[in-house]
């Protein structure tokens, strides 16, 4: 969906209607970006609870229309112990897509300490405008009335069943006569309202230090101390920046593992790349990942992926190529002053414990094979986890302003790649760009849309005999939301594969 005028005007694009309204609401009020990202944030905890909860981590870059970027990590933090084996509640499950099925990991073990709801808090008090209890309320209204749910997020709720499923707690509130609760139903949450209204008040430290982080700590079978909770803070980074053509791209930079890998991409193609091209760079990228130890070092991200030797190498596979013929969701606001702020936030997708009297299930990052790739029990103690989240902003001609990001785990690097190229290289519309088919590369396996060229999907089969075709958009490719800004005026698009909602 998109929205377009022939003036400058406030935009929104998120996951959910409601969660773009509820940011639509905050800046018809008068609020800035960040007020409208945290708003949306307490919706999406309601309308999206499989994607995001206030016991998770999330990404929010801010960008002024004059100033520079800055990128704030509220991402979770490895306990600073590890439980014996035999003591970890950790179990696992399968998630079937369709065409492919992820193996995610989710009990009391695999929680990390989690830092969104501090780092919304440490937001607020740096760059909001409007009353951190006026941005809560509406969350707080329609988690006690209660909502329809889309079918979209019924779809989602079906993914994970067995999760949602997992405890007692958890089924009274989405399942219904001992089964999930489908599009239509309504989903009410009570406890989360009281919770929130209740984090409102007290501010982050009911997490950290209050009784939401001590229901988290007496879970049976998890790593976390009372330290630990303290310990977990929002950090600020500078972000990374690389030029293409005339845009000025700005990136989560390391330890963020997704935005050092969109920059090499961007630094490494041809203008104007055709699919075929895309996707040689992304195996190559996913090859030099693993060959770099990526994954396991992700402090020294920038050193092993920007260096230069690796681009040129990626450039020479790249010409010779030419030769031969999870659960998470992002919300992007520009504000009536021009200025923007993207936020990517991620609940994992539960680790299947509801806390009693809360209304939250925390987090299971810990368990998820895309940010402790070796296993729930193989993550380096003390540590800020890496992540594929990277909200981002496109600065180019005139001041124009666009600010995306994705949900979709190792599919973010692809979606915003692919996104970025489409809006830099071919000068697409913010729609036509989201919805462009994509691919994506992942341990030697190409997974790509059907695109309607014959010729584009010889090309890839040729290249990759046993790539897999999905008929139709997928979720699975990830959901950039996008908004722009500039001189012929706003623009937003939500991505249709995850239920993309824009304001107004």
């Amino acid at each position: 969906m998109r929205h377009s005028s022939s003036k400058t005007q406030p935009v929104v694009a998120a996951g959910h209607q409601v969660t773009a309204a509820i940011a639509g609401e905050v800046l018809a009020e008068g609020g800035n970006a960040v007020d409208a990202c945290i708003a949306a944030a307490f919706a999406a905890f309601v309308v999206e609870p499989v994607l995001a909860g206030p016991l998770g981590g999330a990404f929010l870059m801010h960008s002024p229309k004059t100033g520079p970027s800055r990128l704030m990590d509220a991402f979770v933090q490895t306990p600073r112990r590890a439980l014996p084996e035999a003591e970890a509640d950790i179990r696992g499950i399968e998630v079937d897509f369709g065409p492919v099925t992820q193996t995610f990991h989710i009990g009391a073990g695999t929680t990390a300490a989690p830092c969104l709801a501090q780092g919304l808090f440490e937001a607020h008090a740096r760059l909001g405008h409007m009353p951190l209890r006026t941005l809560v309320e509406p969350a707080c209204r329609i988690a006690r009335e209660g909502h329809a749910l889309s079918p979209f997020q019924a779809h989602v709720m079906s993914l994970v069943a067995p999760i949602l499923g997992a405890s007692q707690a958890a089924r009274a509130i989405y399942f219904q006569d001992e089964k999930l609760k489908a599009a239509g139903d309504t989903l009410q949450n009570p406890a989360l309202a009281d919770m929130m209204e209740t984090l409102a008040i007290e501010g982050p430290r009911l997490v950290s230090e209050g009784e939401v982080g001590q229901a988290l700590i007496a879970c049976e079978g998890n790593h976390l101390s009372v330290e630990d909770m303290r310990r977990a803070r929002p950090i600020w980074r500078d972000v990374l920046v690389l030029e293409r053509a005339d845009t000025r791209i700005e990136l989560n930079p390391p330890p963020s593992l997704g935005g050092i890998q969109i920059a090499l991409g961007l630094d490494a193609l041809p203008a104007r790349p055709d699919v075929s091209t895309v996707v040689q760079c992304l195996a190559e990228i996913d090859r030099l990942r693993r060959e770099t130890g990526l994954d396991h070092d992700p402090q020294d991200a920038r050193n092993l992926m920007l260096d230069d030797a690796l681009v040129q190498r990626l450039r020479k596979v790249l010409a010779a190529h030419q030769a031969a013929t999870r659960g998470t969701t992002h919300i992007s606001v520009i504000d009536a002053q021009g200025d923007g702020a993207a936020l990517t936030l991620s609940n994992g997708e539960g680790n299947g414990i509801l806390l009693p009297g809360t209304g939250i299930m925390p987090n299971n990052m810990l368990g998820e094979d895309d940010l402790v790739p070796d296993g729930p029990l193989s993550w380096t103690p003390d540590t800020r986890l890496a992540s594929m989240m990277c909200p981002m902003a496109l600065r180019g001609r005139g001041g124009a302003l666009t600010m995306l990001g994705s949900g979709g785990s190792n599919r973010i690097r692809s979606a915003l790649l692919q996104a970025s190229i489409r809006l830099i290289d071919f000068g697409m519309s913010l729609e036509d760009a989201v919805n462009y088919p994509r691919v994506h590369f992942e341990k030697d396996s190409l997974d790509f849309e059907g695109f309607g060229s014959d010729s584009i999907r010889e090309t890839l089969l040729g290249g990759w005999p046993e790539a897999t075709i999905w008929p139709e958009p997928s979720m699975f490719f990830g959901g950039v939301h996008a908004v722009r800004s500039g001189p012929r005026g706003s623009d937003a698009a939500g991505d249709p594969r995850r239920s993309g909602a824009v304001w107004p």
